[in-house]
């Protein structure tokens, strides 16, 4: 038996055998009363009248990518003044990233190139979306600095295989490197996750989008979002070095609910650690339109869903998000103690960049 075996095998067993114990005991199940007060950090958000990236934002050499998407904020070094941002452009045929930076978490400048477009023919050619990057912590209050390892630093990243259109399916994953945590290039010349793989099921069966990375006791935590047909949901694929990944059996993690703000989509998950629980916040799509949704676990595979909006889409008085709220980073300022919720609004102006935060800035 291969390694990857074993860990299927492991997680079969652990995923079959986990039924009696969710019914018999509340070690996995997460009440509502409990569910409100871990909610409650994440409630009363103020709105930054501006988009922090505008749908017009200027890039010098790329002029014709607009529309960003996917914002995803980290430091280099925790004693330096200054943050970083990598984001996604559209120029109509796919998507490049790029990277912003900031000493304020306000105003964003200096933005350049941070992976374009893969070869032709290869499984990135229609744009990368990075942002699943590997952190020396993902304390929710900790800085999200970035980590070596093997002298490198590591992102998941999103991708598609050709260009002409907007998310051209199938999607896939790839893995990508930095020297210097700003300019990336991917690590190797077959996706970690695709839908072909023999392990993916219906659930993901036409596409695979973004994932989120957590290292957690020797293991690493690809969350990722996934299609069949219309319906988005969210599933969870393990590995020990960052390219062999075993997809959780039990997935998917986070399902749509019938009826609820996530009725069709429950995506992209972000997830952070949170006191002696796992906190993810993800987009759900129904009732018309994206909103930010939150969801709470105890050992990173069972996840227990707030059905109330964090935010719901509409919320911003300018009109910014009057369709979507969605696909957000979440970042503590520890200099004024104050949570930034950047997410991509889609509204009167656009698809852009906005911010809240949980105090008045």
């Amino acid at each position: 038996m291969t390694k990857k075996q074993f860990i299927y095998s492991s997680l079969v067993a652990f995923c079959i055998g986990s039924i009696p114990l969710f019914a018999q005991t509340d070690g996995f199940l997460i009440d509502s009363a409990t569910v409100s007060e871990w909610g409650k950090a994440y409630r009363g958000w103020n709105y930054y009248p501006h988009p922090i990236i505008p749908s017009d934002y200027n890039i010098e050499g790329y002029e014709d990518f607009q529309n960003f998407d996917v914002p995803m904020v980290y430091q280099l070094d925790d004693k330096a003044d200054m943050w970083y941002m990598s984001f996604i452009g559209f120029n109509g045929k796919g998507y490049n990233s790029f990277v912003a930076e900031s000493t304020d978490l306000i105003h964003w400048t200096n933005p350049r190139l941070a992976m374009g477009f893969g070869r032709e023919g290869e499984f990135d050619h229609g744009g990368c979306v990075i942002g699943a990057f590997l952190y020396d912590t993902w304390d929710v209050k900790a800085p999200h600095i970035l980590k070596k390892n093997d002298g490198k630093f590591f992102s998941l990243y999103g991708c598609y295989p050709r260009q002409g259109a907007y998310e051209l399916r199938p999607g896939y994953e790839g893995v990508a490197t930095s020297d210097d945590g700003l300019t990336w290039k991917r690590l190797g010349n077959e996706p970690i996750l695709s839908i072909y793989q023999k392990d993916a099921k219906k659930w993901e069966k036409d596409c695979i989008y973004q994932p989120w990375l957590v290292e957690h006791d020797g293991t690493y935590y690809n969350f990722y979002n996934a299609a069949d047909g219309g319906v988005e949901q969210s599933g969870l694929a393990l590995s020990n070095d960052l390219v062999h990944w075993v997809r959780y059996p039990c997935n998917p993690i986070v399902k749509v609910n019938e009826g609820g703000y996530d009725n069709t989509f429950a995506s992209d998950p972000k997830v952070y650690r949170d006191g002696d629980h796992w906190t993810m916040i993800y987009f759900g799509v129904g009732k018309g339109g994206a909103s930010i949704m939150i969801a709470f676990s105890r050992d990173l595979l069972h996840w227990t869903a707030d059905p109330e909006p964090l935010y719901k889409f509409g919320g911003h008085p300018t009109g910014l998000d009057s369709q979507y709220a969605h696909k957000v980073s979440l970042v503590y300022n520890p200099k004024n103690d104050t949570l930034y919720l950047f997410y991509c609004a889609c509204g009167n102006r656009g698809r852009t960049i906005g911010l809240l935060t949980n105090k008045k800035l």
